[in-house]
């Protein structure tokens, strides 16, 4: 995203405009199959409220949806799977800040009762200790 200074020819107001780059509209298909356009608001959304009141940074919610976006320009798909953006988000969340992760997935992976949820924190458990050797 560009940020410019830009001032009114004729009464010399200043603002400022924000340009990005325009891309081939993507179309997410959902989990019962209905397709909506990619819609980067509800993105940034969905993102920023799994990591509400934790040490996450807007620029870095930013980051990630931007970093996805790149993703899918490249694959040069006109179709994405919701599910696939999920796992794309839990990767970079799972990186940044485990409770966001948490969050985030008890919404993407819809856990029904406490052991899902408890099967996910072992699974983050294990996934660190990996890290860690």
């Amino acid at each position: 995203m560009v940020r410019r200074r830009r001032e009114c020819s004729k009464c010399h107001f200043r603002f400022t405009t924000y340009e990005t780059v325009e891309r081939v509209p993507l179309v997410i298909v959902k989990r019962d199959g209905t397709r909506e356009p990619y819609d980067r608001a509800k993105l940034l959304n969905g993102i920023a409220t799994a990591c509400r009141k934790r040490p996450v940074a807007a620029e870095k919610i930013e980051s990630i949806v931007n970093d996805i976006e790149d993703v899918l320009s490249d694959r040069y798909q006109t179709e994405i799977k919701s599910s696939d953006i999920g796992r794309m988000v839990l990767d970079r969340l799972l990186e940044i800040d485990e409770v966001s992760y948490v969050r985030f997935a008890s919404v993407y992976r819809k856990f029904t009762n406490i052991d899902k949820f408890a099967n996910e924190l072992k699974k983050i458990r294990k996934e660190r200790r990996w890290r860690k050797k």
